[in-house]
């Protein structure tokens, strides 16, 4: 996964959802450089209102957060018609055993465990969008 190339995500809208400044950055900076239009939000309330008005590739989203937190805002979304295709990744730093099937049962794609890294964020963002059939198509990979 060193290989991956920097338009891997060109002209893609993605939407990270984090309270934590520090991860939001490192996503936003790493997104961008490998092509993507990057979104962010505080917060979940935010953050649906930045889904609806982009219409997203896919979302990252924080589990822990004020105002709606992320397991709220993945419930809205598999509601609405119109976004309940939209895959989410779930962000936590909680990564315990069960934790990955309880974001999977709730209808986010996979999770990703914080602190992100610079170092390992692609390789293991990648993995999970291989495993999405309708984004693995247009993977520049």
């Amino acid at each position: 996964m060193e290989n991956i190339p920097r338009d891997l995500l060109e002209g893609w809208d993605i939407v990270v959802i984090d309270d934590e400044e520090d991860s939001l950055e490192v996503a936003e900076i790493i997104l961008l450089e490998y092509g993507a239009n990057v979104h962010t939000a505080e917060n979940g309330q935010e953050g649906l209102e930045v889904i609806r008005s982009v219409k997203p590739r896919f979302v990252i989203s924080d589990l822990s957060m004020p105002v709606m937190d992320g397991w709220e805002l993945i419930s809205i979304l598999k509601k609405d018609r119109e976004l309940a295709e939209i895959p989410v990744i779930a962000l936590t730093a909680h990564a315990m055993v069960g934790d990955r099937e309880r974001a999977v049962k709730s209808g986010f794609h996979n999770h990703l465990t914080k602190p992100l890294t610079i170092k390992t964020f692609m390789g293991d963002l990648v993995k999970l969008l291989i495993d999405i059939p309708t984004l693995v198509e247009h993977l520049n990979i």
